[in-house]
């Protein structure tokens, strides 16, 4: 049975074309993204795995190797198996920093252009033989369909047959789907769902002709096992029994290193973020993909098929004579060798483009950058199925499917070792890598390469005369001692030599445990627009505006973001933007040169945020003991949020990493607009507020006084530090702010009720005191109307009148003061001499005539000049000198005296009374509490005074026995902040 080649073509072109149509109405959002970003969907996108090798050659390898042949779905379902650990890790850098093919990723891990490019070299060379299976596929299955009714292969052709020009036809077709629907920089949605739609047709295909084709059904294929037991015997016994142990070590790699697995499978799929289910769905469509395999083989045999085991697929159905299910099989050949074919060339231009030509070309920056970009790809995308075609062409059919395959899947396993290091093995460096590859590749260059390029059968040894077999049949020596010295050479020279600091960076922030190494760094990036200022020059000004734009929108933010946490992500989702653009080499060189990482005052400062915003994202996928601890977490963080006081949390560069609901409510600056901010760029009064707090060596600041909306407010403030958990000795600061406003403004009024009642207390006095002077202004008065004709005399008693007139004024006017409140704040404290505040207080407890009569003694010298307020001041001495006083016996004496240095005043008042007990030292300051009779004190004086010295800056200590010799006596030590330009007067 024959068709004709208009027929196959048309058929095969219409196929194609349904692809372009499946892509094309995708990327329009014809199709619901309901569908296209269905699990389901990227599964069978993942079904590129199974290129025309699988659907054609891995019939040839289970006719050698027997169960053997299952290693090749075997290797692959057990990475899927167990992607949580061995795959979503990778996945999750590759989404995290843009990441899109395996070299990148390398290139991100050991920080080393020159790994960027051997690799993409060794994979080119690795590759190439795999998508000239590909072509060789279509090529002879074409050529089986069309020549004649006997479908056998001649083993060579010569020239540019005409199969070769078929071959060259559908590369140019392939290639064109390609530019089309994958040059761009986006993720390729259409891509996906095509690739997804082929690996059904592959599935239906492969087990329609196997088991329905010849068999009649499963019933049929087991009545024919049982006449032919000896099939099962041959698979348990395969024609090739000592190297079907290296098939496994051979494919459980592809599902990592194979450029297009890598790049639809981790790059493209965004479903290994759930690697759960990767992990049942893939393995669940490799074990359908792997059914059909024996009863194919059984079905070819069965029939005698004329072909070699390898096109037994398309074979049975041709001796079937059934037209349909032949080009169901041609169908599935061909919808496997295209997904492969256009995935594999993606992945490859990238690599090329990213890692040889970007690193040494100058792209001109003034005009449109992303369409050169898209061009270079489009003609390497072109140059890669050129050279696929020319290797296919020289190699020249001498070359089973199975052959080609074994030769690829055997370079991309050199990538093992370095792959596996970039999660599990922190210590692996670049020269390692550069050293384990490179020897590696020569192995199977030498092995493998060569003699399918040359024909060469033996490598003469230097120095000798002995010769080394080599070539495809020795494919599993080959295999064995080149992965071996590969892992042997980049284990020794890893530990031999040392990696860099950025080495060391990249391995942290790729290990499993990442989490625990999230170091914050500082850029010297001061807002978003500056992004935009700084990229100009290496992007031009139109690209690095769009591609800051970009990156603010993928973030949420404004083009106004100063946020020191906020600029690090933005730079980090730029260079990401950068990378899936053009490579992570050529990005992080632009980052690294145009917005560098600045040296922080501190190391190894963990950055917060980003472990919160880490957990957030994982909360999902984390189990056992790291969910109970995350519930934990996240328990005490509600804890603080809720808190009632303000609360926020500093890092050591004065970071703000915590601002919880009560603080946001007190200072009115929502949580997400501080936090991640320096505290230098929150707003006024609490900008200066808190770094002063931070920034001084005290634990408590009292009573602070800010203006908030025009109307004065005092903040208390209490600090702990925290000890970083990377570096001793590196500590993060806990605020707890708190609105004592209520309290002070109570607080005052009492010590205005308190000085109302001392106005009261000197009232008696006071008009004692007053009564004198009027009476002898009285009796002045009646001499001058009666008795006084001699002017002189009369101007002596006018005097005298004045004089006593005067003493009444300053004792009223002593009084009126004493009852001002006196609210100066800190910013309005004046000069203020403590000798006469305490002259003033004396004047007026010596007005009460009816207390006991003390000698007051003020030895302070003028030069004790404070900044303060002086009617504070003055109630403070009233409070102390009344308390002496009342405590010191009859004609006592009460001292004052002070001790200055350059900072501080230091004042003594002590008397000569019984002193205080040591049970009553501490409450005496406490509102309220008094040891004199009801009706003699209320309480509060000396709370009063410890309040005024506590909004002076100061503190008290308190004395008792003072003189320890009779002992007897309190001493009250009074330290206040001096006044500094009297001081420097002086």
């Amino acid at each position: 049975m024959t068709f004709d080649l208009s027929q196959v073509a048309l058929i095969g072109l219409c196929y194609l074309l349904l692809l372009f149509g499946i892509a094309y109405i995708t990327e329009r959002g014809w199709i619901p993204e309901a569908v296209t970003s269905h699990p389901i969907t990227y599964i069978l996108s993942l079904g590129i795995f199974a290129s025309a090798w699988a659907f054609y050659g891995v019939i040839d390898l289970a006719f050698q190797y027997g169960y053997g042949a299952l290693a090749y779905y075997i290797g692959t379902g057990a990475l899927f198996l167990f992607a949580p650990v061995a795959l979503a890790p990778l996945a999750e850098l590759a989404r995290r920093h843009q990441v899109h093919s395996l070299a990148d990723l390398l290139v991100f891990r050991y920080h080393s252009h020159s790994v960027g490019a051997l690799t993409t070299l060794c994979m080119l060379c690795g590759i190439l033989p795999l998508m000239a299976l590909q072509i060789q596929a279509i090529a002879d299955t074409m050529h089986i369909l069309t020549v004649s009714g006997n479908p056998a292969l001649p083993l060579q052709g010569t020239g540019l047959t005409f199969k070769d020009l078929m071959a060259l036809c559908y590369c140019a077709i392939l290639a064109f789907f390609t530019i089309s629907f994958g040059a761009n920089r986006d993720q390729h949605r259409g891509l996906i769902t095509a690739m997804a739609f082929e690996s059904l047709i592959k599935v239906c295909a492969i087990g329609l002709v196997a088991v329905f084709g010849v068999f009649d059904g499963l019933e049929g294929l087991d009545q024919w096992l049982l006449d032919h037991p000896e099939n099962l015997a041959l698979l348990h016994s395969p024609i090739h029994t000592d190297s079907a142990h290296t098939l496994l070590l051979v494919f459980v790699a592809t599902a990592v290193t194979m450029p297009h697995i890598f790049h639809l499978g981790l790059a493209e799929n965004p479903l290994m973020r759930n690697s759960h289910t990767v992990t049942w769905a893939f393995s669940l469509f490799l074990l359908l993909m792997a059914l059909p395999i024996f009863p194919i083989l059984w079905a070819g045999t069965e029939l005698s098929v004329p072909l070699p085991p390898q096109y037994y697929t398309l074979g049975i159905p041709i001796l079937f004579n059934s037209p349909g299910l032949t080009l169901l099989a041609f169908i599935g050949g061909l919808s496997a060798a295209t997904g492969a074919m256009v995935v594999i060339s993606l992945a490859l231009s990238t690599m090329v483009m990213n890692h040889w030509l970007l690193p040494s070309l100058k792209l001109r920056t003034r005009t449109d950058l992303y369409s050169q970009l898209i061009w270079l790809r489009r003609i390497l995308i072109a140059t890669i199925f050129l050279g696929a075609y020319l290797l296919y062409w020289i190699l020249d059919n001498r070359f089973s499917l199975a052959h080609l395959a074994m030769t690829a899947f055997i370079e991309t396993l050199q990538f093992l070792p370095a792959t596996f290091a970039i999660v599990f093995w922190s210590k692996g460096n670049r020269r390692g890598v550069i050293a384990g590859l490179a020897v590696g590749t020569s192995v199977w260059a030498i092995g493998l390469l060569l003699p399918m390029l040359t024909g060469l059968e033996f490598v003469p040894l230097p120095f000798n005369d002995w010769t080394i077999p080599v070539g495809i049949e020795y494919w599993s020596q080959v295999t064995l001692i080149s992965i071996s010295l590969n892992t042997l050479c980049f284990v020794l020279i890893s530990l031999a030599t040392t990696q860099t600091e950025d080495e060391q960076y990249s391995a942290d922030v790729c290990a499993a445990d990442e989490l625990s190494h999230p170091v914050r760094q500082a850029l010297d990036v001061h807002s978003a627009a500056e992004f935009k200022h700084r990229l100009a020059k290496p992007l031009g000004k139109v690209t690095a505006s769009r591609e800051v734009d970009i990156a603010l929108k993928e973030l949420s933010l404004g083009i106004d973001e100063r946020r020191p946490y906020a600029l690090r992500r933005l730079r980090d989702q730029i260079e990401g933007n950068l990378s899936s653009l053009m490579g992570i080499h050529v990005a992080s060189e632009i980052m690294d040169k145009y917005i560098p990482h600045v040296v922080a005052e501190t190391h190894n400062t963990v950055d917060i945020n980003l472990i919160e915003s880490r957990l957030s994202e994982y909360r999902e996928h984390l189990t056992g003991m790291a969910a109970e601890l995350n519930t934990l977490r996240l328990y005490h963080r509600k804890t603080l949020e809720e808190l009632p006081m303000a609360v926020c949390s500093l890092g050591r560069d004065m970071e703000v990493l915590m601002w919880n609901r009560a603080m946001a409510e007190l200072t009115g600056i929502p949580s997400g607009d501080v936090t991640g901010s320096y505290l230098e760029d929150i707003p006024e009064p609490w900008c200066s507020l808190l770094i002063d707090f931070s920034q001084s060596n005290e634990p408590h600041f009292y009573r602070r006084e800010i203006e908030l909306d025009n109307r004065p407010h005092w903040i208390s403030l209490h600090k702990a530090n925290i000890e970083g958990t990377i570096t001793a000795g590196v500590y993060d600061q806990v605020m707890l702010l708190e609105d004592v406003t209520e309290t002070q403004l109570l607080e005052q009024e009492l010590v205005h009720s308190e000085r109302l009642a001392s106005v009261g207390r000197l009232a008696a006095g006071v008009a004692h005191e007053i009564g004198n002077p009027i009476t002898g202004i009285a009796c002045l008065a009646q001499n001058l109307k009666y008795d006084s004709t001699d002017p002189a005399e009369v101007l002596e008693t006018a005097e005298q009148i004045l004089s006593q007139t005067d003493r009444v004024g300053r004792i009223v006017q002593s009084l009126v003061s004493f009852s001002h409140a006196g609210h100066a704040s800190k910013t309005e404290f004046e000069a203020v001499s403590l000798r006469d505040c305490a002259n003033e207080a004396i004047h007026l407890l010596s007005l009460q005539k009816d207390k006991n009569q003390v000698l007051f003694c003020n030895d302070i010298p003028k030069t004790a000049i404070i900044a303060g307020d002086a009617q504070r001041m003055i109630q403070v001495f009233i409070n102390l000198l009344s308390n002496a006083r009342d405590a010191s016996p009859e004609q006592g004496r009460v001292m004052l005296e002070s001790n200055e240095d350059e900072d501080s005043v230091t004042v003594f008042v002590t008397d000569e009374g019984h002193g205080i007990p040591p049970e009553l030292i501490e409450r005496i300051l406490e509102p309220f509490f008094t040891t004199k009779e009801p009706g003699e004190g209320t309480g509060l004086g000396l709370a009063m005074v410890y309040s005024i010295i506590e909004d002076h800056s100061g503190h008290m200590d308190i004395i008792s026995p003072a003189d320890t010799v009779h002992n007897r006596g309190a001493r009250f030590e009074i330290t206040l902040p001096r006044h500094l330009d009297s001081f420097m007067d002086a």
